[in-house]
């Protein structure tokens, strides 16, 4: 099959754990810095807590999980099962997992957003002027506004045509309200890289120029992960800013290291160094979270030596390799 010559080509994001030391070392000497992940790590652990204790634990009902019956014997096979009491253990995880991812955009949403001076915008009725907006922020003479989905292959055909629809239709009043004549909308992925994506994010920006007409295009979106167009001498410009490209966008080149180091204090509890490395079953799980590249000399406050590997273990979220 002949390859759509406007598609772009990303190169492979590659993330080095010695630039990502250097950043620690950055924001461990930062007052502001470090000031803002302590207020994040307090925000999403209370958050989380209230929401880990609102899942279905083990007083829970069989109805409340909907799980999939052939997916449940698929399992069964592959872990040679013999007692329906085995495969009970793995639902409560799975059905775990499953929502936590829902609420993790919600999260985002309205802990780190107002972190980094962006308006939190709380969902309206579908398809309303406010409904496709999450964050909104007011710069000098343009406005800025971002809808955020939790991952790069969660959008299908349908959601990527809504949402070229509301911006095509609601960028004039959205203009109109905050008395600017320059939007800049910004459809954010909270993890991920471009070449992980499924492109049905990029088809976003196809569906802005069919639905806008050609000759309202100013900047067309071939091989690129952006577009602009012009409605009454009102500019609105429409980016795909995924993983770390997002959170730069949103809060400056700490932002993600900031939240990474927020969410391991908030989440993991420092402890010893093993004394017997573990088996990984995952091939390359080993490789990404080693520390032996980090000098034994390394140290900073922000987190503690245990809690390295989960850094490089989040960071691989928003790479498409991790080197040392």
């Amino acid at each position: 099959m002949a390859r759509n010559p406007d598609l772009p080509r990303p190169a492979k994001l590659t993330i080095a754990k010695a630039d990502l030391l250097s950043l620690l070392r950055s924001v461990d000497s930062n007052k502001v810095s470090i000031d803002r992940i302590l207020r994040l790590e307090t925000a999403f652990r209370g958050r989380i807590d209230n929401h880990v204790s609102a899942l279905p634990g083990h007083t829970s009902k069989f109805s409340e999980f909907n799980t999939s019956p052939f997916v449940l014997m698929f399992y069964c096979k592959q872990k040679q099962y013999n007692y329906v009491h085995q495969i009970e253990q793995d639902i409560l995880p799975a059905k775990i997992f499953s929502s936590m991812e829902t609420s993790a955009g919600r999260m985002v949403q309205s802990i780190v957003l107002p972190m980094y001076e962006w308006e939190s915008v709380e969902t309206t009725t579908m398809h309303s002027s406010g409904s496709v907006i999450d964050g909104r922020r007011m710069e000098k003479d343009y406005l800025k506004l971002a809808t955020i989905k939790s991952g790069p292959r969660c959008l299908n055909d349908e959601m990527s045509k809504d949402i070229a629809t509301d911006i095509v239709e609601h960028s004039e009043q959205w203009a109109k309200e905050a008395g600017v004549d320059h939007i800049e909308f910004t459809y954010g992925v909270l993890y991920g890289t471009q070449v992980q994506s499924n492109k049905k994010d990029r088809h976003i920006l196809r569906n802005v120029v069919e639905a806008v007409g050609s000759r309202f295009v100013i900047e067309h979106p071939r091989d690129s992960w952006g577009c602009s167009f012009k409605i009454r001498n009102i500019r609105i410009d429409v980016s795909i800013r995924i993983g770390a490209e997002l959170f730069s966008y949103l809060g400056g080149n700490l932002a993600l290291i900031e939240l990474l180091c927020s969410l391991i204090r908030a989440c993991v509890v420092p402890a010893n160094p093993l004394r017997k490395e573990p088996n990984y079953s995952i091939s390359d799980l080993r490789d990404i979270i080693s520390t032996v590249s980090v000098p034994k000399e390394f140290n900073v406050g922000i987190l503690q030596r245990s809690q390295l590997e989960w850094l490089f273990f989040l960071a691989r979220h928003y790479c498409d390799m991790i080197v040392d």
